[in-house]
């Protein structure tokens, strides 16, 4: 029986038959499967189920939960979310914009065209843009400005995932903690941990502006407290595990609080992305000292966006 079924029993068996059997109660984090950790009633329940119809899930919202043996997400309360949606899509509809090229018309023959405004090309160039996508550019004989010139589009949006991932005490690799872990939980001494990715990410940034990165994090379960606990992010300069001490560089941020079981996104200071697209920095760590914020995450993927250059 996992904690949101205990604390439901809990509440059956304090006979509260006369209470509601609906309350409302604000949402601590999402977990990476999408259920939820709820502050409700006073007490932290994690890994509360939702219904369908309670979508794009999101810390801070406030909920409609029905109580009893294990207690269920309804909806969520407030305005409707259709604007935020209809901004969704249009971002996608964009995303998705990027891989298409439109021609107004395409025809042949063997003869010239017919109609007027037709010109003979005298030179057919061809390139790639920053996104791969082939460009066309007619060289003509007449004197006859261009049409308006498209807007560059910024690069597609990218994804590095790590290649690998750890943990390191006493200056070396730690064999009981294979997740990145942050903290002290027993009297061995500190953890810190690492997510590494080659060279992958400068060579995604090479001559292109990043404009953010994003960084994504899952708190593990049976790692400290199930409370949220910020998260103390440094840069490295490792492209793969070491095999001695994980160095770390710039930090503590404390970008991110994670409950457990809880997923979120960090977006990255400007300096940082600054040194992980010229490969000043190579990935990130974690490391605290004490229980008070003692945790381990998985994930790690980096989510980079670019602007037109």
């Amino acid at each position: 029986m996992d904690e949101a079924e205990l604390w439901g029993a809990e509440l059956a068996r304090a006979g509260r038959a006369s209470s509601p059997r609906q309350v409302t109660a604000r949402v601590v984090d999402v977990t990476a499967e999408g259920r939820v950790n709820l502050d409700l009633l006073g007490a932290l329940v994690p890994d509360v189920p939702c219904t369908d119809s309670y979508r794009n899930r999101a810390a801070g919202d406030w909920v409609a939960v029905q109580l009893g043996a294990r207690p269920v997400v309804l909806w969520r309360l407030g305005d409707d979310p259709a604007e935020a949606e209809a901004a969704t899509v249009t971002e996608l509809a964009q995303d998705a914009a990027q891989d298409m090229i439109a021609v107004s018309a395409f025809t042949w023959g063997t003869g010239a065209p017919g109609g007027s405004g037709w010109q003979t090309v005298t030179q057919l160039y061809t390139r790639k843009d920053s996104n791969g996508i082939g460009q066309l550019y007619a060289q003509i004989g007449a004197t006859d400005p261009s049409p308006p010139t498209t807007p560059t589009r910024p690069p597609k949006t990218v994804t590095i995932s790590p290649t690998a991932s750890g943990s390191w005490r006493d200056g070396r690799p730690d064999d009981y903690a294979s997740s990145p872990t942050q903290g002290t939980w027993t009297s061995r001494g500190p953890r810190r941990g690492g997510w590494f990715y080659g060279t992958a990410i400068a060579s995604a940034c090479s001559g292109k502006t990043v404009s953010s990165m994003k960084v994504k994090f899952t708190r593990k379960r049976g790692a400290g407290r199930n409370s949220r606990v910020p998260m103390h992010l440094y840069l490295h300069d490792h492209t793969s595990p070491p095999s001695g001490q994980l160095d770390l560089d710039d930090g503590p941020e404390e970008l991110l609080r994670l409950s457990v079981g809880a997923k979120g996104t960090a977006t990255l200071p400007a300096s940082w992305r600054s040194q992980l697209a010229s490969g000043a920095a190579r990935g990130l760590a974690i490391y605290t000292t004490g229980s008070a914020d003692y945790g381990a995450f998985t994930d790690g993927r980096i989510v980079i966006t670019f602007s037109a250059s």
